[in-house]
């Protein structure tokens, strides 16, 4: 593979959010390596206005093509570890040569409460990627009203199941999650209402079950002090996979988590993996996946019926393709930052056209709106969506579209006109590992 493909995969990637990765890699490199360079320690930089996108992906494409290059490199000649932490910490000194600092990973300093083991998720979730990421979504603190909005909503309509990650916005996500369930919660009754899930980033130098428990730990503080309800790897890692089953294994069996899960795993993988937990009698509860109306590769490759074979409930992400499936884009009008790319591939031809011609009229027959047939494709395709919500208006919606329910002839019109769609992002465009390098077993596929 070319430095330049290779680069590409790892950075046009909107499933791990380049500028939080980023930012957590040198974060936790610098903290594992006290080490003492010619700028000012990243704890104490703050993060500037002025970057643009293109340069925090810069630095992080110069990190992953380190690793990529690196891996001829024996263990003898250099540990993991190490060249992690060496890579991080000199892309961090053109970080700050060019003025980008970068923030703290918050941690809140609540005791942790352990509770019993259940999950009961609800029909839809709420996706809170956009809860702390100023990059890709452009989150901005002055917003945060808005979506305590969305959270009490969500809450009084008894469908507060939201997924988070401690990548989402270096933890920022999470704090606000914890913070609106002790804001607006006020009963145990009412906090027993909210599902909150959380991600484990399976990051280079992680490498043991202990990094595990420890992360979620972090993650348990930020969000309250109370036990995660689904605690899931965010995406398979090159290597220590079998360390991450028994890491979260071990948050389950402390007490620390109700349910465990995992994201973006493939067919072997997940195969793998719950007949890990099952040997220690735990339960793999989730498998969260790209799936929508322009991303169906986990139907036609098998995926979906592993994960319902294996009584594993699958969360579907980006169920509305970034935004792409609500109606609000043409031709004529794209959104901005990252997302502009992938529009100028989307609307290359018509049959991206089609595909929205087809669910406005379903839409309206339905009183509905565009984004309410993509969700229920989604379910009736068996998955729990987990759309993104920064305002009142659009969890509204989003909620809303299980007030009706979509046709069997709807959804095969739905099929056919989908399968027409080229120009989203496919599997070999995502930056996920493809195998385990000590193992062999084949971690991703779709």
């Amino acid at each position: 593979m070319s430095n330049s493909l290779f680069l590409i995969q790892r950075v046009f990637s909107y499933s791990i959010p380049s500028s939080t990765l980023w930012q957590l890699t040198v974060h936790e490199a610098r903290t594992t390596k006290q080490q003492t360079i010619n700028n000012p320690p990243v704890e104490s930089l703050s993060f500037p206005t002025m970057l643009n996108v293109s340069t925090n992906l810069l630095f992080l494409g110069a990190f992953m093509l380190n690793l990529h290059e690196s891996n001829s490199l024996s263990h003898s000649q250099r540990s993991r570890r190490e060249f992690v932490v060496d890579s991080v910490v000199s892309v961090a000194t053109s970080s700050a040569i060019a003025g980008a600092g970068l923030p703290k990973l918050a941690v809140a300093n609540e005791e942790i409460v352990t509770a019993p083991k259940q999950l009961a998720l609800p029909p839809i979730g709420i996706g809170a990627w956009a809860w702390g990421d100023s990059i890709f979504w452009g989150y901005d603190k002055k917003n945060d009203d808005e979506l305590k909005e969305v959270f009490e909503y969500a809450v009084r309509k008894n469908l507060a199941f939201f997924d988070t990650a401690e990548l989402y916005g270096l933890g920022r996500s999470e704090e606000l999650c914890g913070q609106f369930r002790d804001e607006f919660c006020k009963s145990k009754a009412e906090q027993d209402k909210v599902i909150i899930a959380t991600k484990f980033a399976a990051l280079p130098w992680r490498t043991t079950s202990d990094a595990v428990v420890k992360a979620c730990k972090a993650s348990v503080k930020r969000l309250g002090g109370k036990p995660i309800d689904l605690y899931q790897i965010h995406f398979p890692g090159a290597w220590s996979n079998e360390e991450y089953w028994d890491g979260i294994a071990d948050a389950y069996d402390q007490g620390l988590v109700n349910a465990v899960g995992v994201s973006n795993y493939g067919v072997d993988a997940l195969r793998a993996c719950h007949a890990k937990l099952k040997e220690r009698g735990i339960k793999l509860a989730t498998n969260q996946i790209q799936m929508s109306l322009l991303y169906r590769w986990p139907i036609e490759n098998g995926l979906l019926d592993v994960c319902k074979e294996l009584d594993v409930k699958v969360l579907s992400y980006s169920p509305l393709a970034l935004g792409f499936l609500t109606g609000k884009y043409s031709k004529d009008y794209f959104p901005s930052g990252p997302r502009s790319k992938i529009a100028e591939e989307l609307f290359n031809d018509d049959s991206l056209d089609e595909l929205l011609t087809l669910m406005d009229r379903i839409a309206k027959k339905h009183d509905a709106t565009v984004s309410q047939v993509a969700l229920n494709w989604a379910r009736q395709k068996g998955t729990i969506p987990i759309p993104g919500a920064r305002n009142l208006n659009q969890v509204k919606q989003n909620l809303a579209c299980l007030d009706w329910s979509i046709s069997e002839d709807e959804i095969v019109s739905l099929d056919e006109v989908s399968a027409k769609v080229t120009g989203f992002v496919t599997p070999d465009k995502n930056p996920f590992p493809r195998e385990d390098r000590n193992t062999g077993l084949k971690m991703y596929d779709s």
